[in-house]
């Protein structure tokens, strides 16, 4: 079986934590376009250096590099039954460079895992991330700031793939288990199953 996912959510969502508990759980690769970002900049690599003051910014790295570095990761062997992909797309414009790269194999996601918070409750769980775990890239007005484009950018794409009959809307509030209960309740639905 594969299984080729998206999942969805504002910031503070709980969307890396599900994600690779929903990975862990069909047995492939968590693609997060943050973490490949931020191993970079810690690694000081020369993409690390390309994106370290967008992300320091609080802005997002520009389309054609992040979508060349999720083709690339995408191409992997490990990828080649199914992925679970974590914050690409994050706009129509990467929305059609990921169709025509799964086009080209002949493959299309399953489905679109959308985790729906309130802005309230993603703003107090990223000012509490900030506090433990000393993001840079936690500020207030950082914080604010992607949460922003994920309104007026990130969300649209969920009206593309709405119109697919791919989308399995998950109210992200309540315990990790109680969201990791109603994604596999979704997924389920569908024909996609743990292993």
């Amino acid at each position: 079986m594969t299984a080729r996912l998206l999942i969805v959510g504002p910031q503070g969502s709980g969307k890396g934590t599900q994600g690779v508990r929903v990975g862990e759980a069909l047995g492939i690769p968590v693609v997060s376009t943050g973490d490949v970002f931020r191993a970079n900049v810690k690694d000081g690599t020369e993409l690390g250096l390309q994106v370290k003051s967008i992300i320091d910014a609080g802005d997002l790295v520009p389309d054609e590099l992040t979508s060349a570095v999720v083709r690339d990761r995408l191409a992997q062997q490990d990828a080649a039954e199914g992925f679970l992909l974590d914050g690409y797309p994050r706009n129509l414009a990467q929305v059609l460079h990921l169709d025509e790269f799964l086009e080209g194999r002949d493959e299309a996601l399953d489905a679109v895992i959308a985790l729906v918070v309130p802005r309230e409750e993603s703003l107090s769980r990223l000012t509490a991330r900030a506090a433990e775990q000393g993001r840079a890239d936690d500020t207030e007005e950082a914080i604010a700031t992607r949460l922003g484009i994920y309104e007026r950018e990130t969300a649209p794409i969920l009206d593309v793939y709405g119109t697919r009959g791919i989308v399995d809307e998950i109210d992200g509030v309540g315990s990790l288990d109680e969201v990791t209960v109603r994604i596999f309740a979704a997924l389920d639905a569908r024909g996609i199953s743990a292993r």
